[in-house]
């Protein structure tokens, strides 16, 4: 984020329904299928989501799973994200094709473990983490607020308190930041598909009330009602992959940080935890996590490197942006003293070898809630003393 203390910073944020986020939820119930028999299962699954179809593809390696089963799977995912539509729907009229195959030998020989070769990384890569002060769960504010208006919405859109809104939206939160800090909202944009028998008035009421509710009342005591946008385009009745052509993986600052922090460039669903784009993310997340818990800094950055087949780190890379080369040197050693960050390493600490994926899928893979099924683990704060000097 910018180095200026005075600045408008911007994030954004897309629901369950957006046809990127239905891929995204389907890969990630692919991954959460193989797991669920085998928690070593290899899986990197695509899926593209468009009228009335939905496409497979990918490489797996793990217990036999019927396409059969897998794709009435899918028509669960779909069903419970809300879609019977013309142009999408959970019912028969949407054909499904799954195309998954066995994982590359070449692949899997990098990766696995043998004799007193610790397991590789499922791929060369650099992944980042990050922390910050703005918010309880200690992310990013524009990001925050931007997915906590979709998630209310989704859950008053499912329970049927909220009508004539259907499953694909989209949210923008603008802060104004004074010495750094975010101190009030600038501007919210919230663009929903719809129902044809509500006009834009009606759309606009319905959905007011998410903003207030989502976002804390000290950021809004100036807002100006003017820069409240909603559907600022009209009309929006065709939506979800009908609307757009959907595909796994390309919403990836939406699933970070919401262009606060630099991402790494590889995307998260659809890919098991020996993948260190998603695993490496996670720890990086968790320990930078740790480190602003501690209150040693405000925000931290954390960058790990990885090579294909290869268990170690090649870099770790630590940012507290306060210019204390000493608390640095620090950080950095106690995070090499303290934590495994090979793919191993990771999926132990974290334990990720369990069907948590799904879940992931949509309002964001950072500020959550760790569950007691081992959910979220990556946001707990069990390693605060550790930073405590």
């Amino acid at each position: 984020m910018s180095n200026h203390k005075n600045f408008l910073f911007t994030s954004e944020s897309v629901s369950e329904g957006h046809p990127d986020k239905v891929s995204d939820r389907i890969s990630d119930m692919v991954v959460d299928s193989y797991i669920s028999s085998d928690p070593f299962s290899r899986v990197a699954c695509e899926t593209l989501t468009t009228t009335n179809k939905v496409v497979l593809a990918g490489e797996v390696r793990g217990p036999e799973i019927s396409k059969d089963e897998l794709i009435h799977k899918v028509r669960n995912c779909i069903k419970d994200i809300g879609y019977d539509q013309d142009g999408f729907t959970w019912k028969d009229a949407t054909k499904i094709e799954c195309h998954l195959h066995s994982q590359s030998s070449d692949i899997a020989m990098g990766v696995d473990s043998s004799g007193n070769k610790d397991e590789g990384a499922g791929d060369q890569g650099i992944m980042f983490g990050y922390a910050c002060d703005e918010t309880e769960v200690l992310m990013p504010a524009p990001i925050h607020y931007s997915h906590k208006i979709l998630r209310l919405m989704a859950e008053d859109r499912k329970s049927g308190k909220l009508k004539d809104i259907e499953p694909d939206s989209k949210s923008q939160v603008t802060f104004e930041y004074i010495d750094g800090k975010p101190s009030k909202v600038k501007s919210v944009v919230i663009s929903s598909q719809h129902s044809a028998n509500v006009d834009q008035a009606k759309v606009r009421e319905l959905l007011r009330p998410y903003m207030t509710k989502s976002i804390p009342k000290h950021f809004l005591d100036k807002f100006n009602e003017e820069e409240f946008y909603v559907n600022p385009t009209g009309n929006f009745v065709i939506g979800g992959p009908d609307g757009d052509c959907g595909l796994t993986g390309r919403k990836i600052i939406v699933d970070t940080y919401g262009g606060a922090a630099p991402h790494g460039g590889g995307a998260f669903s659809g890919k098991d935890p020996t993948k260190v784009d998603r695993s490496a993310a996670y720890a990086a997340r968790y320990i930078a996590k740790n480190i602003v818990s501690s209150k040693i800094a405000d925000k931290c950055l954390i960058q790990l490197a990885y090579a294909i087949g290869v268990s170690k780190p090649l870099s770790i890379y630590v940012d507290l942006f306060d210019n204390d080369l000493e608390k640095n040197k620090f950080v950095e050693q106690k995070i090499r003293e303290n934590f495994d960050l090979s793919p191993r390493g990771i999926r132990e600490m974290l334990g990720l070898n369990k069907p948590i994926y799904e879940k992931t899928s949509a309002y964001g893979h950072f500020g959550r809630i760790p569950e007691d099924n081992g959910s979220f683990s990556w946001e707990k704060t069990d390693k605060i003393s550790i930073f405590s000097k």
